[in-house]
């Protein structure tokens, strides 16, 4: 059991799994940082019922980062963390944040680097990557984080080729820290089968965003609810890395437009976001350079980069549907409800425990 943290009576010894220890929480279930998504309310909620909420800083200031943070521990006294971007401008002065705050965790979309890890641990902070393959898995366990999320193909936003079935069980041969499963799952019955395969917990994006504390406009959840299986799609043409979103009119259009055509978009979009952000333009430029270096990416592919998040918030926060994306994991096809965050971890542990239940022990 966890200090100062009750585990829930007849909660089975397999579902309080070493995730729940390292995060201090209740459940193994996680929350993750969607950029516009998840902000105080909805991380605070996920804490409060017994998951780990997670923060989006990477489209804050750092002062609404600040208030965010304040909000959250206003709201739970529960941990809870913060995804960052390793190569955000101000990372240095959040990294600050959070371990003067004492935040428990702190998760990235993409691979943080080893001195930022080191940094971040000698304060006391949880650090949590996300991965799409073992060697991925492998290279920043050697970096000394100390768990990572393995998301499968089904996953949304920003995935990777190998589906979950077989990302986790690979994932969980090849490092011996805790593993959290994401794409695909919604339920207590994945969380079983996560485990089966050897994971410890739940992370997940579209089940928690729709919810009742997720702040994205009613008819923008309306779509997601109306979305089939099929009706994704993983696409490059938003920003250059494969990306899986609903498809739409708008993503169909970009699709078809390359090089010159797709630049002038792309630059008022970033100049939008540096505004929005309060990134100043030689810090935006600064950013443009080391993308383009690390990633190896073309200028037009910056600019896209850039224009990413305008078009998520196009749809996310302003609810403009006709000129927004719409990030979504596979699982969209198979919601059908808009519960409380509370409502929804209590009815995935209780189908977690009927699931374990009707397995059965062992037959000897």
């Amino acid at each position: 059991m966890t200090a100062g943290v009750p585990e829930p009576a007849g909660t089975p010894a397999v579902l309080h799994t070493p995730a729940c220890e390292l995060f201090g929480v209740r459940y193994p279930i996680v929350q993750t940082g969607m950029g516009w998504v998840a902000g105080a309310r909805l991380a605070a909620a996920t804490s409060e019922a017994g998951g780990l909420g997670i923060l989006a800083s990477a489209t804050m200031t750092y002062e609404q980062l600040a208030g965010a943070v304040a909000e959250v521990k206003g709201r739970t006294a529960a941990p809870f963390g913060v995804n960052l971007r390793s190569n955000h401008p101000d990372v240095g002065q959040i990294v600050d944040l959070l371990i003067a705050e004492g935040v428990k965790v702190a998760s990235f979309a993409q691979a943080p680097n080893p001195s930022l890890v080191a940094g971040l641990r000698e304060g006391g902070v949880v650090t949590m990557p996300t991965i799409a393959a073992p060697r991925h898995a492998e290279k920043v366990a050697g970096w000394g984080v100390d768990a990572v999320i393995a998301q499968g193909h089904e996953g949304g936003g920003h995935t990777g080729s190998i589906p979950t079935s077989l990302l986790l069980p690979a994932v969980t041969r090849a490092v011996s820290i805790p593993v959290l499963g994401a794409g695909g799952f919604h339920d207590g019955r994945g969380l079983v089968a996560a485990l089966a395969w050897g994971a410890a917990g739940v992370a997940m994006g579209t089940r928690f965003l729709l919810t009742r504390e997720s702040t994205v406009p009613d008819e923008v959840k309306a779509r997601y609810l109306a979305a089939a299986l099929t009706d994704t799609v993983v696409t490059r043409a938003i920003d250059g890395q494969p990306q899986r979103v609903i498809r739409t009119s708008l993503v169909d259009r970009l699709e078809g437009r390359h090089g010159p055509s797709a630049t002038p978009v792309a630059l008022a979009s970033a100049l939008r976001l540096r505004r929005l952000t309060g990134t100043s333009l030689r810090a935006l430029v600064r950013e443009g350079l080391a993308m383009k270096r690390s990633e190896g990416l073309t200028w037009s592919q910056v600019l896209m980069a850039a224009n990413a998040p305008m078009l998520t918030r196009a749809a996310l926060v302003e609810g403009r549907l006709e000129a927004g994306v719409l990030p979504t994991g596979q699982v969209t096809g198979l919601v059908d409800d808009l519960p409380s965050v509370a409502e929804l971890i209590d009815a995935m542990m209780k189908e977690a425990v009927e699931c374990l239940e009707r397995l059965g022990p062992p037959r000897r």
